[in-house]
């Protein structure tokens, strides 16, 4: 039986700590035919569901063009190359899916500012 260790670090991707409210810079892997490349999703996380056991989700919302976009990454995946907090903020809710409503102006008013940077990397197997 072969075991398939994955690239990410689970121990790190559990000590990183954010909830909805922060600002997410998640990049990807993508693969397109025989190439690979990395995609860039950064906007507010919504949503973080299931703590920290292997299913757990969160939700990441974006507004591009007068559209919102909105993306729900599975904590744990492989294809998540990199996940840096690019700024916090305190809300009151866990869960904010009525900011979907909500203008970017008014969104800015509620948001209370912490600052703070915490970035991780994927960790690099050696193989045997």
């Amino acid at each position: 039986m072969n075991l398939i260790i994955s690239p990410v670090d689970i121990e790190q991707r559990k000590a990183l700590d954010f909830r909805a409210g922060d600002t997410l810079r998640v990049i990807q892997k993508v693969k397109e035919g025989d190439k690979t490349r990395l995609q860039v999703f950064e906007g507010l996380v919504l949503a973080r569901k299931h703590g920290r056991e292997p299913g757990a989700t969160f939700t990441v919302r974006r507004v591009i063009d007068g559209v919102g976009v909105e993306r729900v990454f599975p904590l744990y995946s492989p294809e998540i190359d990199k996940i840096e907090i690019k700024s916090r903020s305190k809300f009151k809710r866990a869960k904010l899916y009525y900011l979907r409503e909500r203008a970017a102006r008014e969104i800015r008013k509620k948001m209370k500012t912490i600052k703070a940077e915490a970035k991780i990397k994927p960790k690099i197997e050696v193989p045997v």
